[in-house]
């Protein structure tokens, strides 16, 4: 195996600015629901705020991203008190308006099981008539960008064939599809406890799906790490971006650099924690 390098950078994505342009073969990541429960609740004072974090965030992306290479977001409209937020639309005009190009939107179905009827959608069964739906979500979107296009003779023959994707993959979980049925993170998971994670199944997807073994994969809203710890397993190097310091440890121990015995059998891989001392584009937690 190749040494990999995955660098933490404790700070707020809304700057990059220890990244170097066009350096970053490939952007995953899920950023923060508006004001949920959870993740960072108060963080944002209103939506214009949580917007104008997107779409700093989308900037430096497309700055960081080589001409070709894509940013994928897992993000869901957000319903507070009562008020639906259209994050999804906004999101996607936010990156267009960035310089990327709206390239595919992925649909993630939850199990069937992951929601009951709740008091928002149990409306209709108290009052069967019409103007009372108000449906619960069992999906997410996955929405894809490209910045320019990509020029596919710039990989080598070598690294095409490592990077080489099974046909018996593709198939088995329809990946040619744009409607991926993945579990979600249970919220008793050890390492995702009071985090909204997603699963390793949809950073896998993404990262073979659109990068090549050797190349950097990007999470600016790294959260516990998962990003980072299916790029190292896939043999990418990684960066990833958080603003709690707390997560720290947390995404050490994902990565498998918590221990010796954790260390996937390659030690020479690295990991490197960057944490600024004076962020002056936000709060770190």
């Amino acid at each position: 195996m190749e040494m990999t390098r995955h660098k933490l950078i404790i700070g707020n994505c809304m700057s990059m600015r220890e990244i170097e342009d066009n350096s970053v073969h490939l952007m995953v990541t899920s950023p923060p629901y508006f004001n949920a429960p959870f993740d960072y609740k108060g963080v944002f004072d209103d939506y214009d705020h949580y917007l104008t974090m997107l779409m700093k965030c989308a900037s430096e992306v497309y700055r960081v991203l080589q001409d070709g290479r894509i940013a994928a977001l897992n993000i869901d409209d957000m319903l507070i008190k009562g008020k639906k937020y259209p994050i999804t639309a906004d999101a996607t005009k936010i990156f267009i308006e960035a310089g990327f190009k709206y390239r595919d939107k992925i649909i993630w179905k939850k199990p069937d099981g992951y929601l009951r009827i709740s008091r928002r959608s149990g409306v209709l069964i108290q009052n069967p008539y019409p103007m009372y739906y108000y449906p619960d979500n069992l999906l997410e979107s996955i929405i894809i960008f490209q910045k320019g296009d990509f020029d596919y003779k710039s990989i080598s023959a070598e690294v095409r064939e490592a990077s080489k994707i099974e046909i018996q993959e593709i198939k088995d979980n329809k990946w040619y599809m744009n409607f991926w049925e993945m579990t979600n993170v249970l919220p008793s998971s050890k390492l995702e406890k009071g985090i909204a994670a997603f699963p390793d199944k949809l950073p896998y997807r993404i990262i073979k799906l659109f990068s090549y073994k050797g190349e950097t994969v990007l999470d600016p809203f790294v959260g516990s790490g998962t990003t980072m710890k299916i790029a190292r397993q896939l043999g990418r190097n990684s960066i990833g971006i958080e603003i709690k310091k707390s997560l720290e440890p947390i995404i050490k121990e994902k990565l498998g650099f918590a221990n010796v015995q954790m260390s996937l059998n390659n030690y020479c891989d690295t990991y490197e924690v960057y944490m600024r001392e004076d962020d002056r584009y936000g709060y770190i937690c």
